[in-house]
């Protein structure tokens, strides 16, 4: 597949919000997660200068390679391998001065850009002088998927740019890639991920990738056809945390108390599969008595996080004070603090959001008062 020569290009793609199953799904449980109306922006540019440059505003990075040195490594990665290997993830983060041991997620960040850039263009005659610059309408490492974003914008931007994708207009005057090429895209959004996570589950680049709603269990993944429309109400302890550094702590529970951690998993499924039966049939307008049982979920769902060790003394904060307005809320992502979403019922009043809102703040939360789920996939902006 063919593109034509670019001098730049727009992508954008959303964050994500796990409503039910994080962690169980990395143990092959069932998870549902939906993409946000929040979005992420990567604008790729050509330039004449023979340097590689990334700009990540946000984590307060902006790093410079030259074309010429980044050709000279000895780097084993292509496009067909559609992997990564340690040996390679060592030849970058040294060739970048990023030490060894690190997993701070900025620095991989940088890792996982390079490496993606040079198994792209590793068989192409000359390689692209570019300047990658990346700004996220989300709160960055507070688990609604933000590095996911760019992963997956990153990964569209220079497939596209290397003619091994190529856009098209849908309906609706909107313009992204085939499921064919989302595939690919997706591939290569999943290894970033896993160089800057270590072994995430797969789910938060499926939906920056595709949008909806999706269930992933054991690496497969079913989109959910009839999601009803939630609204929920974002809140981030601005807590920072590793998902890595998390991931890794529930495996080294799971390793040693198997026979405890296995039926706390069970019942983390137990609910995103009564959850899912909730959404399948309200699918249009969720009844009064659908929101009162995914209310009890939600709030089985935070306990039984925080049993797993990844709890934080912020989320529960806002689990007691959004309880004094008689609404249920969760971690949602990796936990360790970043985010809790607040289910928001239809007929919830303004006057009831804004009081809760404010109280929030006063703790020092930021807020979004009411955002909904199901948006959009990863597209190319025009």
């Amino acid at each position: 597949m063919t593109s034509s020569v670019v001098t730049e290009i727009h992508v954008s793609a959303p964050g994500k919000l796990i409503l039910h199953g994080e962690h169980a799904v990395v143990y092959g449980k069932a998870a549902i997660a939906a993409a946000l109306n929040l979005r992420s922006h990567l604008q790729l540019k050509q330039t004449t200068d023979g340097n590689l440059q990334l700009e990540l505003p946000d984590v307060g990075i902006s790093v410079q390679f030259a074309l010429a040195s980044l050709e000279s490594i000895s780097f084993s990665g292509s496009l067909e391998d559609q992997s990564h290997s340690d040996e390679d993830i060592l030849v970058i983060k040294n060739f970048a001065g990023i030490d060894v041991n690190s997993c701070e997620p900025k620095h991989l960040a940088i890792v996982s850009f390079l490496y993606v850039f040079c198994s792209i263009f590793k068989n192409k005659s000359q390689w692209p002088s570019l300047r990658v610059h990346f700004k996220s309408d989300l709160p960055v490492g507070a688990g609604l998927g933000s590095s996911a974003a760019f992963s997956v914008s990153l990964s569209a931007a220079l497939l596209q740019l290397a003619g091994h994708i190529d856009s098209l207009k849908l309906a609706d005057g909107i313009t992204s890639w085939s499921n064919e090429d989302k595939i690919v895209i997706n591939k290569w959004g999943f290894i970033c991920e896993k160089i800057i996570h270590g072994r995430p589950s797969g789910i938060d680049n499926s939906i920056s990738t595709y949008g909806g709603a999706l269930k992933m269990q054991n690496g497969q993944i079913t989109h959910l056809e009839k999601m009803p429309q939630l609204s929920v109400m974002l809140v981030n302890t601005k807590v920072p945390r590793s998902t890595m550094v998390l991931v890794a702590g529930v495996r080294q529970k799971y390793n040693l108390y198997q026979d405890v951690m296995e039926p706390i998993l069970n019942s983390v499924e137990a609910i995103t599969k009564r959850a899912e039966n909730i959404y399948q049939e309200c699918s249009t307008n969720i009844t009064d008595d659908g929101f009162k049982a995914l209310g009890d979920l939600v709030d089985l769902n935070h306990n039984l996080l925080n049993a797993m060790g990844v709890g934080h003394a912020s989320l529960d904060q806002v689990v007691a004070v959004t309880k004094k307005y008689g609404l249920h809320s969760k971690l949602t992502g990796a936990g360790g603090g970043g985010c809790a979403y607040v289910l928001i019922p239809s007929d919830t009043s303004e006057e009831l959001l804004s009081s809760l809102k404010e109280e929030l703040n006063a703790l020092g939360f930021d807020v979004w008062s009411k955002t909904t789920v199901g948006g959009l996939g990863v597209l190319r902006d025009l």
